[in-house]
């Protein structure tokens, strides 16, 4: 099948997908004049992929509302669901693009390939921003609209012709409920002044005293609920 060169069409097609696939939210970046976005992959691999499909799965506030002072086995056991969920989607997604004649890569969910800055292959949370999802908080998430920090993200770089979002205006504003919810201290009145080294003592502290496998958290993301309403933690 050749590429079609109508990219409302393409849009469409990915919005197909999107309902397919269960996701809650999708943003289309336009990653030229945006070097640092894929900064992480190889000079060729930046050049063929112009545009970046951002998906994101909402997380779940039953579960979130389980966590008391951190992560437990359930929300591990969600997390990684998640993941794999997303992961399979952005599969999915990326093999109906290539069917379509264009190229497509999937990035997975959650792979860290630089420890020390607790980095993947690309920054979801970046590329989300610039696809329109959301801003980042003080927490140093995507924060949604809709759906708080309470979402995972995936993406597909591409070079199929869509029409791309733009970042919306938004903020944390006066909330300050993941400060308060924070057990690390580590997130201050400022998204500058989020405190990476400390968040990530505390993730390695759980991972060793919880028999939680990984580093994850979630009390930050149990309380920015968006427009959902009300943070869960605050019950």
């Amino acid at each position: 099948m050749s590429m079609s060169l109508d990219p409302q069409q393409n849009r469409r097609l990915l919005e197909r997908l999107r309902q397919e696939c269960g996701l809650d939210l999708l943003g289309v970046a336009d990653l030229r004049g945006e070097a640092q976005a894929l900064a992480g992959l190889p000079d060729r691999t930046r050049a063929l992929h112009p545009f970046a499909v951002v998906i994101a799965q909402r997380v779940s506030r039953a579960v979130l509302a389980t966590l008391e002072d951190g992560p437990n086995l359930l929300y591990f056991h969600h997390y990684r669901q998640l993941n794999a969920h997303l992961d399979r989607a952005a599969t999915v997604m990326a093999a109906e693009i290539e069917r379509h004649g264009a190229a497509a890569l999937p990035i997975p969910a959650s792979q860290i390939v630089d420890w020390e800055r607790m980095a993947g292959q690309v920054s979801h949370r970046a590329l989300a921003r610039l696809a329109g999802l959301g801003w980042r908080g003080r927490h140093n998430l995507l924060v949604t609209p809709q759906l708080g920090a309470q979402v995972r993200l995936a993406t597909v770089l591409t070079d199929l012709p869509l029409p791309a979002d733009h970042p919306v205006e938004g903020g944390c504003g006066s909330c300050r409920r993941c400060v308060a919810s924070c057990p690390a201290g580590a997130i201050g009145d400022s998204e500058s002044a989020f405190d990476l080294a400390a968040c990530y003592r505390k993730l390695d502290e759980f991972r060793r005293g919880r028999r939680v496998p990984q580093h994850i958290c979630g009390m930050c993301v149990a309380a920015c609920a968006g427009g959902m309403g009300e943070a869960v933690w605050e019950r």
